[in-house]
C-alpha cells in the first residue's frame, strides 16, 4: 500500500520555511533572478514588436513611390526609429555636399564612403541598444541551475547530518529534508529555462533586425550611387526618380 505524501512535501511555502538560512538565501536569490529575467523578457517582447511594426510601416511608405527626400522631411530631424534616422542622415549628407556644386568622381566616392561609415556607426549603436538586457538572460540561464544545485547539495548535507544525529533512517524522516533540498534545484530550473529560451529567441530577433538595417543601408548607398552616376538635372526633374535622393 502506498503511503500518501505529507501536504508539507507539496507545499512550496512549507518547504521554504523548513529550509535553513543558506538554502533560503539561494531560493530568494533565484526567485529575484527569475523576476528580473521576466521583466527583461516582457520589455524585449514589446520592444521588438514595436520596432518591427514601425519598420514595416516605414518600408511601406518607402515602397509607396514617394521621393526619399519627402519621406525624410516627414520623419523630422531626429526620428526615434533607426530606419528613418538612417534616411535622414544620408539625405542630409547628400544635400550638404550638393550645395557645394557638382561633384567629381573622387568626391562622389568620398561621399559614398562617408555615408557608409556613418550608417555603419548608426547600425552598430542600434545593435548595442536592442541587445541591452540579453546579458541578464544569459547569466540567469547559465547560472541558475548551478546555484540551485548548490542549495540542493547544502540542504542534503544538512539533512544527512540531522538524520545521523537522530539515528533514524525512516523514509518519513528522510523525505521532508530531501524535498526541501531538491526544491532549490526546482526553483533554479524554473528560473533558467524561460531565460534560456528567451535569450535565444531575442538574439535571433536582434540579428534579423540588424540585418534589416544593413539591407536598408545598402539600398541608400545604391540610391546615392545612382544619382552620382546620373547627369545633372533641373530641380523640377528631381521627382522623376521616385526612389532617388
Amino acid at each position: 500500500m502506498t503511503v500518501p505524501a505529507e501536504a508539507s512535501l507539496l507545499n512550496p511555502v512549507e518547504l521554504f520555511m523548513a529550509a535553513d538560512w543558506v538554502v533560503k538565501s539561494v531560493m530568494v536569490g533565484l526567485a529575484l533572478a527569475s523576476l528580473w529575467s521576466w521583466a527583461v523578457i516582457l520589455d524585449k517582447a514589446f520592444r521588438f514588436a514595436a520596432l518591427n511594426r514601425q519598420a514595416d510601416a516605414f518600408e511601406a511608405t518607402i515602397n509607396g513611390g514617394r521621393p526619399l527626400e519627402e519621406v525624410a522631411a516627414q520623419a523630422g530631424p531626429n526620428p526615434t526609429h533607426a530606419l528613418p534616422r538612417m534616411l535622414v542622415l544620408a539625405v542630409t549628407d547628400w544635400r550638404e555636399t550638393r550645395t557645394k556644386g557638382a561633384l567629381s568622381d573622387q568626391q562622389g566616392h568620398l561621399l559614398i564612403a562617408r555615408i557608409d561609415r556613418a550608417l555603419d556607426s548608426l547600425i552598430a549603436r542600434e545593435g548595442q541598444r536592442i541587445e541591452e538586457g540579453l546579458g541578464v538572460l544569459s547569466v540567469v540561464a547559465t547560472a541558475s541551475p548551478f546555484i540551485g544545485l548548490f542549495g540542493t547539495v547544502w540542504g542534503i548535507m544538512n539533512a544527512f547530518s540531522a538524520i545521523a544525529a537522530a539515528g533514524n533512517t525512516n523514509l518519513t524522516t528522510v523525505a521532508p529534508a530531501i524535498a526541501e533540498a531538491l526544491f532549490a534545484t526546482a526553483i533554479g530550473l524554473a528560473a533558467a529555462i524561460p531565460a534560456y529560451i528567451a535569450y535565444n529567441k531575442f538574439s535571433i530577433d536582434a540579428g534579423k533586425f540588424t540585418g534589416r538595417l544593413e539591407s536598408f543601408a545598402d539600398d541608400l548607398q545604391a540610391a546615392v550611387a545612382r544619382r552620382l552616376g546620373a547627369p545633372a538635372a533641373p530641380q523640377a526633374q528631381d521627382h522623376s526618380d521616385r526612389r532617388g535622393l
